[in-house]
């Protein structure tokens, strides 16, 4: 089968033929119908994330497919698999595992401590078929576009339990968002529909400004504005924001984002770089009681309750997918997304 190859110890991603993949005890295969390019894939083919930053959360091998955000059918079923899951299913996977190794892991006491990661410390779906464990499957409504479903295992997910879970939104709980690209303009929806109030978002584009609004954003600022400040604080009556999110990975995001956070605010970092976070004024920082929460990833109920919300139309991800293209394309959209051409929020690769 075709499938998109990255050699993490000299830094060449390849489209190259490999075998098809059987399933084991416990596991599935799945007829891969989408896969979303995310930034994330790109800094692991730039050389952003490097081989020991994988090797540090865990597993690792030298060469691994890519992709993370998958959606498709079951294909074929190996031994030990539940019987609610059935040749033809709709599903999306989700983008993680446990590492099994953990204290959690090994006594079942709670959230995996080093969650490994689908198309970076194993296997992932850019290629025709993926193998997946039943425990990662999340079915799908059959209303649910594949393109639409293969960008919920991160670009939305990760946005709501980085909102939700991590930043512990409530309802009239004001929250900021750096950065309206591919998970971004997600954090809008999801931060309206569990009732944030106000909604801010941040970036420096125009385009993405409207784009925010479209999405639900109350107030949509550009963060080199000298005034950005002072129209936070006058949209949350003085106080600064509840929570405050970088969905984007960028320093200087994260100084305002800390410039503005109010008492007691919760700053959820979802956005990844190896770049530094820094406290400029520590006394002020505990003073106020603020919290810096680093985030990634989701729980498997995150995903369910993402579905729930897309399946009765509190989310729509109609306008999510920006482009669609051949697996074999996946370089071209590996170079659009790096180079931000179009603006996208996400392009689909269909095998």
């Amino acid at each position: 089968m075709l499938a998109g190859r990255l050699d993490l110890v000299n830094t060449k991603f390849e489209m190259t033929h490999i075998d098809v993949p059987e399933p084991g005890v416990g596991e599935v295969r799945v007829k891969v119908r989408a896969a979303g390019i995310c930034l994330s894939d790109v800094h692991l083919i730039d050389g952003t994330l490097t081989k020991d930053d994988i090797a540090a959360t865990g597993a690792w091998q030298p060469t691994v497919t890519l992709g993370h955000e998958v959606a498709g059918e079951v294909e074929k079923v190996g031994p030990g698999v539940p019987p609610m899951w059935k040749v033809g299913a709709r599903v999306l996977l989700a983008a993680g595992k446990r590492c099994g190794s953990c204290p959690p892991c090994i006594f079942d006491s709670g959230p995996c401590l080093r969650p490994q990661t689908r198309g970076v410390n194993y296997d992932g779906g850019w290629a025709e078929y993926a193998i997946t464990h039943y425990q990662a499957l999340i079915p799908i409504p059959d209303d649910l576009p594949f393109e639409q479903a293969a960008v919920i295992p991160d670009a939305v997910s990760t946005s709501y339990a980085g909102l939700v879970r991590t930043g512990g939104l409530r309802p009239g709980r004001s929250i900021g968002l750096w950065g309206v690209g591919g998970l971004g303009v997600h954090a809008v929806q999801i931060a309206r529909a569990v009732g944030g109030a106000p909604v801010i978002a941040f970036d420096p584009l125009p385009k993405a400004r409207e784009r925010a609004l479209a999405a639900g954003a109350d107030l949509a600022l550009d963060p080199a504005d000298s005034s950005f400040a002072k129209q936070v604080r006058a949209a949350t009556g003085g106080l600064g924001l509840d929570v405050a999110v970088d969905v984007v990975g960028d320093t200087v995001a994260r100084d305002q984002a800390l410039a503005v956070l109010g008492p007691k605010g919760v700053f959820s970092v979802i956005g990844l770089t190896p770049l530094p976070l820094a406290i400029h004024n520590s006394v002020f920082f505990c003073y106020m009681q603020q919290q810096i929460r680093g985030h990634y990833g989701y729980e498997n109920s995150d995903l369910l309750d993402v579905v729930g919300l897309v399946r009765w139309h509190r989310l729509d991800l109609s306008a999510s997918v920006t482009g669609l293209l051949a697996l074999k394309d996946a370089p071209e959209g590996v170079r659009q997304v790096s180079s931000k051409e179009g603006d996208p929020i996400r392009l689909i690769l269909q095998p």
